[in-house]
């Protein structure tokens, strides 16, 4: 008798005799998918993981069933089952091959024979052993799946039951620590919508529904959320935006479920906060941390220095807040957005991260304490849901300048015997046929039709490289690369979404400075090229972010490194090792390229500092013909 007859004349009875499928509220579901494979070639998977059965009862995941063939051991499948636990973070597992039950307790690790499988009732009862009146209440809400169309997958369902538990137990801070493209907004729709529907609020009574806030530092990330929560009645959703409030004269606060970003909410009425950055608050990071910022914030009734938006709600007013991107500075003390995440301390706070606890973000960690579930670039790449990558390390023979006699100085003042590093070009020295011959050589590397992503030093460097690259590209559009900066406007969010529709092909090439280093969904990025340093490990993994979401026939994605970034932030533990990387070529600079364009002036700052100030603090170098 083969699996398949033994499973249907024997397992199938035994379950369905334990109450599987019969009691209320139990379900069995066979042939469960766990993980699809890691991607290993166009159209080539490695070995997926399928659980025979996964044992459901209220909404929960309780056990794991292996089935053998009637005439293989009984304890044939104890090492699947086993694995298979472990990824679903069940406790319960179990190896049967129709003749008998083998069980295995993940938590104490007690294993044996036993009679027969447990029931539904037993199993809840050996799983939570304590009682809990809100952990019952959560497991009670299905998971929304839009009328079954939709499955979460198996470490977001883990994530959600994760934060609820924590939020039943009282926890007031919490955070989730997911690589990018692991769906990190989809895991907080879920949690809130267990919370809405099963009426919980600060004051644990469930007398009416909670106030939810969906807190970014991005508009696009601010919107994708919205879109994100759709099942929601729109009667529950607000979109809080500066110019509604104004035209109000008043804050939103009739609504369940509400989004804004940071730079809004630090905004107000009479604020000092100049309306240039409130209009550009997508190019908006680290860096605007002044005085005056942080001023407004820490006192918010203070008609001095204005009153922002925030603290036109109580301090209690909102019972939940997710912190997307958290490891941004919301958390930092130093930040002036930690006064709006202290305004509203009353709030269970949850903060969504996709970068492990490292050097540079120990303030996060310090503030939300240790990750309740943690889910890695390397285990989603090794289980299918993310793209593997390739690094390519360029070098060239003008990675670092020396001034010498025989070049042109064309403008500003040289600093004579000083070597000009990586972090000075772009920024204080400018070298045309540097950044002309970096254009040519990724340009000669990659496949033209790929949609590419290009890292910039400024906003200006981004304007020079764009035209760079469509002096010698192959393709006849006009548009075939854009800039999209803080400067771009209305004009790069709209290249920026032609650039995410998976049916367009043009743009093909974005370059940036900032503004997508975090919080863009493209998922048909094919190569990532980095012509700026990338100073923490942090901005290393968020760039990385941006080629690993899955798309047909993508197989990998390629970093072209020309700033030894992967070299500084090489993190296997983290990212897993890269595949087949290839030993770096030396590049020649030799022959000239078309004039420098000329400067842009205007728009708002998306680097410390106005761009155009810094053009003209910069030193222009032309190399003499053969260097």
């Amino acid at each position: 008798m083969n699996e398949a007859e033994t499973r249907a004349e024997h397992i199938d009875p035994q379950l369905a005799a334990a109450g599987w499928g019969v009691v209320e509220g139990s379900r069995i579901r066979r042939e469960y998918a766990i993980a699809p494979g890691r991607i290993e070639g166009p159209l080539r998977r490695g070995k997926a993981l399928t659980a025979d059965y996964v044992l459901i009862y209220r909404n929960t995941k309780l056990a794991v069933v292996e089935a053998k063939a009637w005439d293989q051991p009984l304890t044939e499948g104890v090492g699947q089952a086993k694995h298979y636990a472990a990824k679903l973070s069940v406790r319960f597992t179990y190896s049967t091959n129709g003749q008998g039950v083998y069980g295995i307790d993940m938590d104490t690790g007690q294993e044996g024979e036993r009679a027969a499988f447990p029931t539904p009732d037993e199993l809840w009862n050996l799983t939570f052993a304590e009682a809990d009146a809100w952990r019952d209440r959560f497991a009670a809400v299905p998971f929304e799946d839009r009328g079954g169309y939709f499955q979460g997958r198996y470490y977001q369902d883990i994530a959600v039951e994760r934060v609820l538990q924590a939020i039943a137990d009282g926890q007031r801070r919490i955070l989730l620590t997911l690589a990018t493209g692991t769906g990190k907004t989809f895991i907080a729709f879920q949690i809130a919508w267990k919370l809405f529907q099963s009426r919980w609020n600060l004051t644990r009574e469930p007398a009416r529904r909670p106030r939810i806030l969906f807190l970014a530092d991005r508009n696009i990330l601010a919107d994708q959320a919205y879109n994100a929560f759709s099942a929601f009645a729109d009667d529950a959703l607000v979109r809080i935006a500066p110019d509604d409030i104004r035209k109000k004269g008043q804050v939103p606060k009739n609504g369940s479920i509400f989004f804004t970003i940071f730079q809004t909410f630090m905004s107000g009425q009479e604020s000092s906060l100049p309306r240039r950055r409130e209009s550009s608050a997508d190019g908006l990071d680290s860096r605007l941390r002044g005085n005056e910022v942080t001023a407004a914030i820490q006192t918010p009734n203070d008609a001095a220095v204005g009153s922002p938006y925030f603290g036109e709600y109580p301090p209690d007013f909102f019972d939940f807040i997710v912190i997307d991107e958290c490891h941004r500075g919301g958390a930092n003390d130093e930040s002036s957005w930690r006064g709006i995440l202290d305004y509203f301390s009353p709030a269970v706070q949850l903060g969504l991260t996709a970068t492990p606890k490292r050097d540079d973000n120990v303030d996060t960690y310090a503030y939300f304490g240790e990750p309740v579930y943690t889910y890695s670039l390397k285990d989603g790449i090794n289980d299918g849901f993310l793209t593997p990558f390739r690094v390519k390390q360029i070098a060239t023979t003008l990675d670092d300048y020396v001034y010498t006699p025989d070049d042109t100085l064309i403008e500003g003042e040289i600093e004579a015997g000083k070597r000009y590093e990586e972090k000075d070009f772009n920024r204080i020295i400018e070298i045309r046929e540097r950044e002309a011959h970096r254009v040519k050589v990724f340009m000669e590397q990659i496949d033209q039709r790929e949609k590419t992503l290009v890292f910039c030093a400024t906003q200006l460097h981004a304007l020079v490289v764009r035209d760079l690259i469509n002096q010698i590209k192959a393709s006849k559009e006009p548009n075939y690369c854009v800039r999209v900066t803080a400067n771009d406007g209305a004009l790069g969010e709209q290249h920026l979404r032609d650039f995410q529709d998976n049916e367009k092909s043009i743009p093909t090439i974005l370059t940036t400075s900032q503004k997508l280093s975090t919080g863009v969904d493209a998922r048909n990025v094919r190569n990532i090229v980095l012509m700026r340093p990338v100073n923490t490990m942090i901005e290393f993994k968020q760039i990385i972010g941006r080629g690993t979401r899955l798309f047909d026939g993508k197989a990998y994605f390629t970093i072209y490194d020309f700033v030894r970034a992967h070299h500084h932030f090489n993190d296997p533990e983290w990212d897993g090792e890269p595949l087949a990387p290839e030993p770096p070529a030396v590049h020649q600079v030799r022959e000239p390229q078309p004039e420098w364009p000329a400067e842009a002036e205007g728009g708002a700052a998306e680097e410390a500092g106005d761009a155009a100030a810094q053009a003209r603090r910069t030193v222009r170098v032309k190399l003499a013909d053969g260097k």
